[in-house]
């Protein structure tokens, strides 16, 4: 199996995490030789907020709970440090939560090259707003509140729907736009039969 990165974007609430959990597991399966790195962005930053110790990690945890954009220097410091800990070019590479910007995506474009990943898909969880803010409302996390629901359906709409039209027209990435809507298991196979492992 040649190594892959997979990236993956979708709004809040679309299963982006839960369908990264369940990748993993399939790939471990079936190229078990392979280290697999797995870069979510959204956990880093909750992890980094968890202490609360020094400004950064206050103010962080501040704007989480309004659903705002992180500033582009802490999302590449973050990620970025996952990757130059982790990454190699024998590795598959699994993201979420980055790039959620073109201008993101230009900055991944550098990492991608210096890590040599030529192969990569993109799985758009194509998924209706009124589905994603009904999940959210019924996950009950503590930042998931009206306001910050609103706040990060608006910047998606504005700031991450743009990234796939970058990567439509980039060489060597396939965008693979899939049914959000449908169920855990029924998103799953659909990106097991996009990224050619349902066999």
């Amino acid at each position: 199996m040649k190594a892959t990165t997979v990236i993956f974007i979708g709004p809040q609430g679309s299963g982006k995490g839960t369908q990264i959990e369940l990748l993993d597991k399939v790939l471990t399966e079936k190229d078990p030789l392979r280290r697999i790195v797995d870069i979510q962005t959204g956990r880093r930053f909750r992890a980094m907020t968890a202490k609360r110790e020094t400004y950064a990690e206050r103010k962080v945890s501040r704007t989480l709970d309004t659903g705002q954009l992180q500033p582009d220097f802490l999302t590449h410091l973050l990620w970025g440090q996952a990757m130059l800990e982790q990454l190699d070019p024998k590795s598959h590479l699994l993201v979420d939560g980055f790039p959620r910007t073109v201008a993101q995506a230009e900055v991944l474009e550098e990492a991608l090259d210096f890590f040599e990943r030529d192969n990569v898909h993109i799985i758009n969880l194509d998924t209706p707003e009124d589905v994603v803010r009904a999940r959210m409302k019924g996950r009950a996390r503590d930042d998931d509140t009206d306001e910050s629901i609103e706040t990060r359906l608006k910047w998606y709409r504005e700031d991450t729907l743009p990234v796939l039209d970058y990567y439509r027209v980039r060489p060597d990435t396939q965008v693979h736009d899939l049914d959000g809507t449908d169920t855990i298991e029924g998103v799953h196979s659909q990106i097991l039969k996009a990224l050619e492992l349902n066999d």
